[in-house]
């Protein structure tokens, strides 16, 4: 049975998860509008991951006995410059993401919780993956510069993004 205090800081992840996920939406909402196929694509199967994560999350304290309790949350940003601007605003959230999942790592050692510890190693790992995922989608729409016809290729390849 993992703590109470354990149990209210992964509420409070699974609430950060969905808004994750509504932030993801917003960004592929904005990318669509501004008709960048591939990016509304990347931005979507984003979205969709960040629900697993919540859904995740919400099984393993169900798993413990423990109720899920969801919260009212924030509206995100809804609008951006370009898709530069979007990925490296993911890229900073992703890094929030990590090091919330870290806090959550740090409770689960001191409280010499093995079995939270054991579940978060896949979401440690998982963020490695996402941090690096966004990195690489910035190199490429920088290196795209200004040139439209540059751009229009880079977020088409990152529209063949797999699931």
């Amino acid at each position: 049975m993992i703590s109470k205090k354990m149990a209210k800081e992964i509420n409070a992840q699974i609430n950060r998860e969905f808004f994750s996920a509504f932030l993801y939406l917003a960004m592929a909402n904005d990318a669509l509008d501004k008709g960048y196929n591939g990016t509304y694509r990347w931005m979507t199967l984003q979205f969709q991951e960040e629900q697993e994560h919540a859904l995740k999350f919400s099984k393993y304290l169900q798993d413990q006995g423990v109720k899920v309790e969801l919260a009212a949350m924030e509206a995100p940003k809804t609008s951006w410059k370009g898709i530069l601007e979007m990925y490296e605003d993911a890229l900073a959230h992703e890094k929030k993401v990590t090091a919330w999942i870290y806090g959550l790592n740090s409770l689960a050692i001191a409280e010499k919780d093995y079995a939270t510890q054991s579940m978060l190693k896949w979401f440690i790992d998982e963020q490695v993956e996402e941090e690096a995922s966004v990195s690489e989608a910035i190199s490429a729409i920088s290196m795209a510069g200004n040139s439209s016809g540059a751009l229009y290729m880079v977020d088409h390849r990152l529209g063949k993004r797999e699931d």
